[in-house]
């Protein structure tokens, strides 16, 4: 089945699923977490027949402390490197039960959770392998903090452009990072596997249904999601949702899907909003000065260009 043939039952504000919450109060996130608030809306979206794999990181650590647990479904906890591994070994083995009659007559999704230092640093090994592999039939979802927040704010590959961070810290010789934002969903879409796409909890409905849609298609498939960390990020609880706004009106974070190898743009952001209106409410960039801010929208603004042209040259009306 191709990705952009899958069928599905989309979200709207009139069909917002109104049965329980698989993920239940009580856990332990930070006021204001956009990465609990993502980790909500997404396994809403799947219903409640699904089974999860988890990472070690923030939203395991939070909802899991043995021996109690805000999981209301079969729910994996798993090394911080190799949740698409388990993720492909659970979803090869519901397969065999469906086949001897043991399991449940359809498919149920698997879906592997990390944040970014689980997915771009340690565990890239075992998602590539496991996309690679192009037949299995699971979800992994990168909940992106821009860091390891879990362990004290260290800098991961996913950490921005001269942000601050305690293994990346401001001083008179360093501005922070130094590296670029490694771009995951690109590497993801060179895998060539059916569906792609990046969310932010800002748009829930979109969010939402790029997560159905996943469930839907036959192979693997890739979903990054923006999640804002008040502590990590020194912001205001209260602005998460704000920010996650903040980053695709300024292209910071743009919203997009790749299926079967054509590019989408979920939502075209034609005239930005200027950068300095997404760093100023973020105590990490408090040191930036304006060349640096300069510098850094040139960089915004030329990848989405390049986004754009994907777009036109791989469109997905031109999908046979």
């Amino acid at each position: 089945m191709r990705a952009v043939d899958a069928t599905y039952e989309k979200v709207t504000n009139k069909t917002f699923p109104k049965g329980p919450d698989m993920l239940a109060s009580g856990h332990r996130a930070c006021q204001g977490c956009g990465e609990v608030l993502a980790l909500r809306l997404l396994l809403k979206a799947l219903g409640t027949e699904f089974i999860a794999v988890s990472a070690t990181g923030c939203m395991e650590v939070c909802t899991g402390p043995f021996p109690q647990s805000a999981w209301r479904m079969p729910w994996i906890h798993v090394a911080f490197e190799n949740a698409a591994a388990v993720a492909s070994g659970v979803e090869a083995a519901t397969h065999v039960l469906r086949r001897k009659g043991r399991g449940y007559d359809q498919r149920i999704p698997v879906i592997a959770i990390a944040g970014d230092g689980g997915t771009a640093d340690i565990g890239l090994q075992a998602l590539s392998g496991a996309l690679e592999r192009y037949h299995e039939n699971f979800i992994y979802v990168c909940l992106d903090n821009e860091a390891y927040m879990n362990t004290g704010i260290q800098r991961s590959s996913e950490t921005p452009f001269m942000a601050s961070t305690t293994t990346s810290p401001v001083g008179s010789k360093s501005k922070g990072q130094y590296t670029w934002k490694k771009d995951m969903p690109a590497i993801a879409a060179a895998h060539h596997i059916p569906y792609v796409a990046t969310a932010t909890p800002a748009y829930h409905l979109d969010l939402m249904n790029k997560v159905r849609r996943a469930a839907a298609i036959e192979g693997p498939a890739y979903i990054h999601v923006y999640s804002p960390c008040p502590t990590g990020w020194r912001m205001k609880p209260e602005l998460a949702v704000e920010i996650c706004r903040l980053a695709v009106s300024t292209r910071i974070f743009p919203l997009y899907e790749v299926l079967d190898g054509r590019y989408q743009i979920s939502r075209k952001v034609d005239n930005p909003s200027p950068i300095a209106d997404y760093f100023k409410v973020q105590g990490r960039f408090r040191h930036l000065k304006e060349d640096d801010i300069a510098i850094i929208t040139q960089r915004v603004n030329g990848d989405y260009k390049r986004l754009v042209e994907l777009t036109e040259k791989f469109p997905v009306e031109a999908a046979e």
